[in-house]
């Protein structure tokens, strides 16, 4: 369209007048892959539209909730029932205790759980929660991984001990992130190394077991069973990020597929978020009962959260996990996303495009290298400038993926094998430009 009648176009010049840079989300700007943003109107089942009208295939699902696609009539009554019985008390409702109970029948690792609005209050809560139960202060984050913009997580420049204290935000004073060590993901050695000098002071190693902010990296098999073992020797807690993967990638949540491959492995608090409320603002942390009862109104370590288990937000979420535990369901998800990502690949080496993928549940991704990397190190490898073309040009055919090199993507039960053929149909035409 031309720029005056491209709608998108006003919608963002007006945006950059009342919003920064015209967004309440920076990766929503277009600022990796240029141009301009899309503003949506509308959504059903795998797809949306635009200001302009024009429909896309939707592979963010706002990235990750949307594991049943949008407006799934089924959790839209329950929504709409829960609207008219009031938008928030301030005080608890029998939902909360529901979908507590669900929760914790899907992920046995953990005992108790305290209900948030965000998967940032839940990782941020987690760390509180972690320290206050060890009483050390030091953590350890690996570089690459994202657990939400809380002043002390917001480190992951570099690898190694020699990058306590140096933020990647503005803002964040160094006294924050003096305890922050950022290790670099899937490295050994580096562990082996951290613990071996100052075991005794770490609280906890947060991780994301498919570190999703660097597109697609699984944590290896060794690494997950290391981290355990030294947190366990060192009394350590091990933090299990799972806002992405939850629910996800199956059922019972990335841990659930370790715990397949590493005998009695269980996290000691999990955080999670995205997919437990369906689309509304809803997350959570949990763990067995000695460490949650730490927490106020019981323990010494503060939480609170006026919009906690939102009556909305918990039918949503409730109505969400029932649907998503129907038998075959994870099933039929990861084969819908296996065809994409095989399709994908197929027509990039046709076309001589260096290209690799991998993929679990409904989450995956791909780079635009010839091997899938395990460190942020590798992933820094991948060809920005292909991957913007490659982008723009499946925009062009109505295909919405990430708009930036490093976000993973997303498949919803709402997507059909017309979809997946059609998204195929255009990569072919598209790679072939690359």
């Amino acid at each position: 369209m031309t720029h005056p009648t491209d709608l998108n176009v006003s919608l963002f010049e007006r945006a950059r007048q009342v919003i920064p840079g015209g967004v309440n989300s920076p990766v929503r700007a277009f600022a990796a892959v240029g141009g301009t943003p899309r503003f949506v109107e509308r959504a059903r089942g795998a797809h949306f539209w635009d200001a302009n009208g024009q429909q896309f295939t939707d592979y963010i699902g706002s990235w990750g909730p949307m594991i049943l696609g949008h407006g799934h009539p089924e959790v839209v009554a329950e929504v709409q029932k829960a609207v008219l019985e009031g938008f928030s008390y301030g005080a608890p409702t029998e939902r909360e205790i529901e979908l507590a109970e669900a929760i914790l029948k899907l992920m046995p690792s953990m005992e108790m759980v305290r209900l948030v609005s965000s998967g940032t209050e839940a990782g941020m809560s987690a760390l509180r929660l972690a320290r206050g139960f060890t009483g050390r202060n030091k953590i350890i984050k690996f570089n690459g991984c994202y657990h939400g913009h809380a002043d002390s997580l917001l480190v992951k420049a570099g690898s190694g001990l020699a990058t306590f204290g140096a933020s990647s935000s503005a803002g964040v004073p160094a006294d924050v992130v003096k305890d922050t060590i950022v290790l670099e993901y899937n490295d050994l050695d580096q562990l082996e190394e951290a613990f071996a000098q100052i075991g005794g002071e770490i609280a906890c190693v947060i991780m994301e077991p498919i570190a999703g902010n660097m597109n697609f990296v699984r944590a290896s098999v060794d690494f997950t069973r290391r981290i355990r073992e030294l947190t366990l020797e060192h009394g350590a807690l091990m933090i299990y990020d799972e806002v992405m993967t939850g629910f996800r990638v199956a059922l019972g949540g990335a841990q659930s597929l370790y715990a397949q491959q590493i005998e009695g492995f269980k996290p000691d608090i999990t955080v999670m978020g995205k997919v437990i409320g369906g689309g509304m603002p809803m997350a959570a942390f949990g763990a067995r009962r000695e460490i949650m009862e730490k927490l106020s109104p019981l323990g010494p370590v503060y939480q609170a959260g006026t919009l906690s288990g939102n009556p909305i937000a918990t039918a949503c979420g409730l109505k969400t996990l029932e649907l998503i535990s129907q038998p075959g369901f994870h099933d039929a998800l990861h084969a819908t996303t296996a065809r994409l990502m095989v399709g994908l690949k197929k027509e990039a080496d046709a076309a001589g495009v260096a290209f690799s993928v991998d993929h679990q549940g409904g989450l995956f991704g791909f780079y635009f290298l010839p091997e899938l990397p395990s460190t942020y190190t590798e992933v820094m490898k991948t060809d920005g400038k292909v991957f913007n073309r490659f982008f723009h040009g499946m925009l062009e055919h109505g295909h919405y993926f990430a708009p930036a090199l490093y976000e993973a993507g997303f498949v919803s039960g709402a997507h059909t094998d017309a979809d997946i053929d059609k998204t195929i149909e255009a990569a072919r035409e598209v790679f072939r430009t690359l």
